[in-house]
């Protein structure tokens, strides 16, 4: 299920990109938290513990502001795309008992049968879940499925309480028969072919080109010293 974790926030009155710079050298993390027809709060939050809260998606939070506190679920979180600290968090504020709609990770688990290629179509579906249920990813078992398989979205197991919204007939998972080795080769030949690509002569005709060559001179010495021994 969602992490839930208090963390003690502060209100900050700086903006823009150099305000949010010195809120990180200071190792915390610039923060909007807005929703529920209340005004945008601008916070910065501890960054250690933003960053133990918001390891997995959908994180909740209870928020400490100033003896205020406030019910949160992480929306976006931005990463620097190169060292992936946190850049900057988006947070909704939300009420106990109430649903919300998010989106969760698909989970494979299991072995397929034997030569097959398990593909996912949809890496994540869109579900409705109460706020203290969220799933931390939503598990789906491909054990023993056979080629020609299909899982939609509207088979998924989804755990108590939470509702799919992704469309039913979106194609989760499929299950193909692996192609053979010697199909493989004949398909990349015929890419080739119509790519006009000409495949270069293995070392093996090669090495089979210069045996023919070399028989064919040990031919023609042998007889060159038939005709000699004749003449003589």
């Amino acid at each position: 299920m969602a992490d839930e974790l208090k963390i003690s926030a502060e209100k900050r009155t700086e903006f823009g990109k150099g305000a949010a710079r010195r809120i990180r050298r200071a190792d915390k993390v610039p923060a909007v938290l807005y929703g529920h027809g209340t005004p945008p709060l601008h916070l910065s939050l501890p960054g250690h513990e933003a960053m133990l809260a918001l390891r997995h998606s959908n994180a909740v939070l209870t928020l400490d502001v100033e003896g205020e506190a406030h019910m949160a679920l992480a929306k976006d979180v931005q990463r620097d795309p190169i060292k992936r600290f946190i850049e900057h968090v988006d947070l909704v504020v939300v009420r106990a008992g109430e649903k919300v709609t998010v989106d969760v990770g698909v989970h494979l688990e299991g072995e397929a049968a034997p030569e097959t290629i398990v593909t996912t179509d949809h890496s994540v579906l869109e579900v409705e879940a109460p706020i203290t249920s969220i799933p931390e990813w939503i598990t789906v078992s491909v054990e023993g499925l056979e080629a020609g398989t299909q899982i939609l979205a509207g088979a998924v197991e989804l755990p108590e309480g939470v509702t799919l919204v992704t469309d039913p007939e979106a194609l989760v998972v499929n299950v193909s028969q692996a192609m053979s080795e010697e199909a493989l080769e004949a398909e990349l030949a015929e890419a080739e072919a119509e790519a006009g690509i000409e495949q270069e002569e293995s070392d093996e005709d090669d090495e089979a080109a210069e045996g023919e060559g070399d028989s064919e001179g040990e031919g023609d010495a042998e007889g060159g010293e038939d005709a000699e021994a004749k003449d003589e």
